[in-house]
Parts: C-alpha cells; sequence; structure tokens
C-alpha cells in the first residue's frame, strides 16, 4: 500500500474510532469471555504476527480485566507449541487473578505482579523468559511517553531477531486533545512519541508498515516494530 493510501486510510480510521468511542465501542469486545480493549484488526495483526514467529514466550505488560493475556495464550495454543505468555500488571485486581488462574489456558499463563520498569519485576519477567526463543514483547499498559519509551528501553532487548515488540495505542497521537481531558497523555505525549524516541536511539528496530497497511484498523500505527538486525 502506497503511502499516500496508508495516510487516508489512516485518517479514516480516526474518523471512525471517534464515533466508535460515542458508544463505548472499545470496551464491547470480549476474547473467550473475558474483555479485550481492542480492535478485531489487532487481534487479526497479532494473530498473524504471532503464527509467523512462532514465539516461545511472549512478555507483555498490562492485564487489565485479562482479555489480551488469554488472547496470546489462546494464538500460542493454536500455534502449536508451549509458549507461555509473561503478563505483568501492577495493579491486578483479585477477581481477574482468580479468573484468568481457573482459565483453560492458565497453563501457558505466568502472572507478574508489579511495576514493569522496576528491576525486581524486570527479573522475574527474566527468570520466566529463560533460554526460551523466540521472544515477541506487546506493551500495553500506562500510555504516556516516559513510561513506554521506559518499557521500550527495558524490554526490546529480548526480542529475537525477527521478531516484534508491538507499541499499543499509537493512535492517540492522531485522535484530537479533547479525547485527552484528565489523562497524563496526550498528543505529544504518547505511546506514538515513545516508539520515535526509542527507533532513533535503537537502529535494529523498524517500522513493519505491511501488517498494519494489512488490516487497517488498527489502534497501533507506526507500533509494530521488528528487530531486524
Amino acid at each position: 500500500m502506497s503511502e499516500r493510501i496508508s495516510a487516508r486510510m489512516r485518517d479514516l480510521n480516526v474518523q471512525w474510532l471517534n464515533r466508535a468511542a460515542e458508544v463505548d465501542h472499545l470496551f464491547q469486545t470480549r476474547w473467550l469471555g473475558e474483555r479485550f480493549f481492542h480492535l478485531p484488526g489487532d487481534m487479526l495483526a497479532l494473530q498473524e504476527l504471532i503464527w509467523r514467529v512462532k514465539p516461545a514466550a511472549i512478555v507483555q505488560t498490562g492485564i487489565a480485566a485479562g482479555g489480551g493475556a488469554v488472547f496470546s495464550a489462546s494464538m500460542l495454543t493454536l500455534a502449536g507449541d508451549d509458549g507461555i505468555v509473561v503478563a505483568i500488571e501492577p495493579r491486578l485486581r483479585p477477581e481477574v487473578r482468580e479468573r484468568l488462574l481457573a482459565h483453560r489456558v492458565a497453563d501457558r499463563l505466568r502472572i507478574v505482579e508489579g511495576d514493569p520498569l522496576d528491576e525486581a519485576t524486570f527479573g522475574q519477567v527474566v527468570g520466566h523468559v529463560g533460554a526460551r526463543s523466540p521472544v515477541l514483547v506487546i506493551l500495553d499498559l500506562t500510555h504516556t511517553h516516559d513510561h513506554v519509551l521506559g518499557e521500550l528501553r527495558r524490554y526490546a532487548p529480548l526480542v529475537t531477531p525477527d521478531s516484534y515488540v508491538v507499541v499499543m495505542d499509537t493512535i492517540m497521537e492522531y485522535l484530537p486533545e479533547q479525547a485527552f481531558a484528565g489523562k497524563p497523555y496526550g498528543k505529544g505525549n504518547n505511546p506514538a512519541t515513545a516508539a520515535r524516541a526509542f527507533l532513533a536511539e535503537d537502529d535494529r528496530f523498524e517500522v513493519d508498515h505491511a501488517i498494519e497497511d494489512q488490516v487497517i484498523m488498527t489502534l497501533s500505527p507506526d507500533g509494530f516494530l521488528r528487530r531486524s538486525r
């Protein structure tokens, strides 16, 4: 898809998201019974990357209602290998933990409670990943520039060559200012700005535009970062 067409489709994506926000569309999606705050296009993109990479470990920041971790674990099950999901959450609700541990994909889940930027939390993650390879990383927790850039600097090095770190919700940079009233993030301070800053300092990664152009409806434009070296 040409850059011009890609930009036009992104504009349509933003228009659609603004209308969808009026009816809380993102809060209606579930995966295997658990709420999952993403677009179907992002789910298609993630399943394709998981099938392509067949990661032995997916490191995922942000559990929220649990749907993201369950989605990744179920995709690993379909991929047919013994991969695990290391899911990190600083404020895991007891009822979410209980549901995850009772879920049919629970054997693939490794839950780490703590701030992903803390050294102790990172040590637990590294312990779960061990020598597993390939490794894929999905960042979907706090959406401020500083936090996401910190996560990228800490967790992107775990990504193996030809695998990905996926920075979710980069679409924030393209949404109107009023969408962020009362939030600690917004235009100029969000996952998109963090991803740009990270790419400027780490030349091992590059944006995979093909995957977002393929699904079009995504919350993560310029957020699919492939480790090319």
